[in-house]
């Protein structure tokens, strides 16, 4: 079905989510519920296995969420309805990839960096500009700790000044950085290379390094554990995996 403000496409088991507000991509109240809505329908298909999300035009991923709905008759509403976007993708065991080109700034940064794997232009720039409006950004608060450590993450929530892909790869934001011109074709040779892959394994793959992230090393290692032994061991593709191994042959996964 069309949307309002975004382009979805699904094909080959990936769902990709075009913020589609040019030339700044910034999301509103309504892009914001509507994303709810595309996303509650894609972490609900069995057949989606991938989400990716990207800017619509040349000139920006997002620059994030709009400040007219930072106001205090609004402001309420919308963080709840932005952050259960991030509530929703953290829950889904589905994995997420951003492609990202020119100003990647407040909620858009946080919305790409929350991603399991960020791809980026060599064009990007990065920011929390919040702290410049007279508050600070949530969701960054609760994940750059966990992917830059403790100052870089003050750094960049305190000082709200913008940085380049370049510095976003050396502090473990983002995986990669390419020449614009090859991000469409970089981003679709790392979907090839995941699609090779099981889904279900994949899966419970996120599952277990999400407890590595979020749990101290024993207890990640007791849920890696209890993940592997009660839900991947069931899976027919762990099966197909070492069966196919054994033969000499590639793999024919059934995603299950």
């Amino acid at each position: 079905m069309p949307y309002e403000y975004f382009l979805f496409e699904k094909h080959d088991r990936i769902a990709a989510i075009t913020i589609n507000r040019p030339p700044m991509n910034v999301l509103h109240i309504p892009a914001i519920a509507e994303l709810n809505r595309i996303l509650d329908a894609v972490v609900n298909d069995e057949t989606v296995h991938f989400i990716l999300f990207k800017g619509a035009g040349e000139k920006a991923f997002s620059a994030g969420v709009d400040i007219k709905d930072h106001t205090l008759d609004k402001v309420e509403g919308m963080l709840k309805n932005f952050h259960q976007i991030f509530r929703t993708l953290y829950r889904s065991s589905k994995l997420s990839m951003a492609s990202v080109h020119g100003y990647c700034l407040g909620g858009g940064m946080e919305l790409a960096t929350f991603c399991d794997l960020v791809i980026a232009s060599d064009n990007t720039v990065f920011g929390q500009p919040e702290i410049k409006v007279g508050c600070y950004p949530p969701v960054a608060a609760a994940l750059l700790p966990r992917l830059t450590g403790a100052k870089r993450a003050f750094e960049i929530a305190m000082l709200g000044e913008t940085f380049s892909a370049q510095q976003a790869l050396a502090i473990g934001l983002i995986n990669q950085v390419v020449p614009y011109p090859q991000l469409q074709k970089t981003t679709d040779d790392w979907i090839a290379k995941l699609s090779k892959m099981s889904g279900a394994v994949l899966h419970h793959t996120k599952r277990a390094l999400l407890a590595g992230v979020n749990e101290s090393f024993d207890a990640a290692l007791n849920e890696a554990e209890r993940i592997y032994l009660n839900d991947l061991i069931r899976t027919d593709d762990l099966t197909e995996g070492v069966q196919a191994f054994m033969e000499k042959r590639n793999p024919s996964w059934k995603h299950r």
